[in-house]
């Protein structure tokens, strides 16, 4: 019996034993659990917006920059970050703040950059918008005043044309940022204090300003001229014009491109300019009809307003308004301003041209042909019934001179290029005699008169042309075709009257 029971004796100390060890264990496991800090619910929830392998690049990537700290891999310094992510001044100060929950002791932990990405990268429309409200707010004392906006722009430009590897001059700054502030609204009533931009005030100014949006929506991203909203268009011109006539300047090139893809951003040609090629809407539109690459319309009138539109399609005759949804109009000066397509109505582009116009066959019509003035020609004998086109009658006498009468002040057929709202009541329109103009308020791309008045006197006219990558065309100096051959109706109209083939 003592051999039988020593043995259950043993078995019964060596379990009691392992029961006190468990019970012992299940103890110092609660302690722990009562000590250690709870988990994060804003890092849990931020940290489901990625997948694993994100998850473990941002590690790395805060392994990374938690060694140049120098802190044993537990957090990273702002110094080190602003380098990073190449943010100076008040705006990096401000989005480490924010990045930090404004903890004040120079630290992101890892889950401080979690968090942060998640809200401002991965984040609904609206709370990335609301981060970068609060971003802009660099004095941090909850109200955003004209004061913060103008030292975040001015950090902006000092980063975007270091980047581009050209420097604009401090005047040129105050210059862009005035147009940008221009564009702003402050209706936030303070006492004792001016107005300061609500956050409604500030998504309206996003729509106005995209580029600012899509540069503050990409500073979490490494810096590089390629960064979305950092990128400014390569403008080209020939090396004999004096870059200081040209409306059209790097920054103005930036703010244009804010409504506009990547793609578009890469080379900008110049196709027409009135101080070079004179105020002839032939030459303008033999120079921009070569290919079906967008263009950049902008004018300058007497008053001393600089705006325009971009024409996502090419400028060619159409019965009726035409063009899609990535046409918009623009103000560069006083204000900064993009307005696009709101949908309303599909009024987007117009053209008309009157071929047939004596102004304009003098550049189309060989010298037998030719009418050098109305009033040099006695009058000839019509041909019965006369040729009626739009508002333009033609008549053929017999000695093959042709005489053209044309009413550019037709109530129903303006001759000329526009964009938006409704035939005589455009929201910029520009006449073919160059000479004049219109700008109304529109509801197809919701704008107000771009200038100073709704009567458009234009002082400089330029065009660019947006090469697309890898669809740049080969011949850029030769127009495909005459224009007869690109206006099909006009050279049907001559062919009546037995010409059409003398402009070839």
């Amino acid at each position: 019996m003592e051999n039988k029971v020593g043995p259950m004796k043993n078995k019964k100390n060596i379990w009691e034993g392992k029961t006190k060890r468990n019970e012992q264990t299940r103890k110092k496991g609660r302690m722990g659990n009562i000590q250690s800090p709870p988990p994060n619910p804003r890092f849990n929830s931020a940290s489901r917006a990625f997948t694993p392998k994100e998850l473990e690049d941002l590690k790395s990537l805060f392994n990374s920059l938690a060694a140049q700290s120098q802190t044993n891999g537990q957090y990273v310094s702002s110094s080190v970050f602003q380098v990073y992510f190449g943010l100076k001044g008040p705006l990096g100060k401000r989005m480490f703040d924010l990045a930090t929950q404004g903890r004040k002791d120079d630290k992101l932990t890892f889950e401080d950059l979690v968090i942060t990405k998640g809200t401002y990268v991965k984040g609904t429309n609206d709370e990335i918008e609301e981060f970068i409200y609060r971003l802009l707010d660099v004095t941090d004392d909850e109200i955003l005043t004209r004061s913060d906006l103008d030292s975040v722009l001015v950090n902006m430009f000092n980063h975007i044309f270091q980047l581009k590897g050209s420097q604009p001059e401090s005047s040129s700054h105050c210059y862009m940022v005035e147009t940008f502030l221009n564009a702003a609204t402050f209706s936030k009533d303070h006492e004792g204090r001016d107005k300061s931009m609500s956050f409604e005030d500030f998504k309206s100014w996003c729509t106005l300003v995209p580029s600012v949006k899509k540069f503050l929506s990409n500073l979490l991203v490494p810096p590089d001229p390629g960064r979305p909203g950092s990128k400014v268009p390569k403008l080209q011109y020939s090396e004999n014009i004096d870059s200081s006539i040209l409306l059209l300047r790097d920054e103005y090139a930036w703010h244009i491109g804010g409504a506009l893809s990547h793609e578009e951003l890469e080379e900008w040609k110049l196709l027409y300019h009135s101080s070079l090629n004179g105020l002839s809407f032939n030459t303008f539109l033999g120079n921009i009809s070569n290919g079906d690459e967008p263009t950049v319309l902008i004018i300058k009138d007497r008053e001393g307003y600089i705006f325009g539109g971009f024409a996502s399609q090419p400028w060619e005759r159409h019965g009726d308004f035409y063009g899609d949804m990535k046409t918009f109009l623009f103000q560069l000066y006083p204000k900064a301003s993009i307005f696009r397509p709101t949908g309303a109505n599909s009024n987007l582009q117009w053209v008309c041209l009157n071929l047939l116009s004596s102004r304009f066959l003098l550049g189309l019509v060989p010298l037998p042909f030719r009418v050098e003035a109305k009033e040099r020609l006695n009058p000839v004998p019509p041909i019965s019934p006369p040729y009626a086109y739009g508002s333009v009658a033609v008549y053929v006498a017999n000695n093959m001179h042709l005489q053209c009468a044309v009413n550019f002040s037709s109530e129903t057929i303006p001759n000329g290029i526009g964009f938006g709202g409704r035939i005589n009541h455009f929201g910029m329109f520009l006449s073919a005699s160059f000479d004049q103009g219109h700008t109304f308020s529109c509801t197809t791309f919701n704008s107000p008169c771009l200038s100073k008045t709704a009567k458009i006197c234009p002082e400089v006219i330029e065009c660019w042309g947006v090469v697309r990558k890898g669809l740049e065309q080969e011949t850029t100096d030769v127009v495909k075709g005459t224009v007869l051959e690109r206006f099909k109706e006009d050279r049907h109209m001559l062919n009546l009257v037995g010409i059409a083939n003398a402009s070839e």
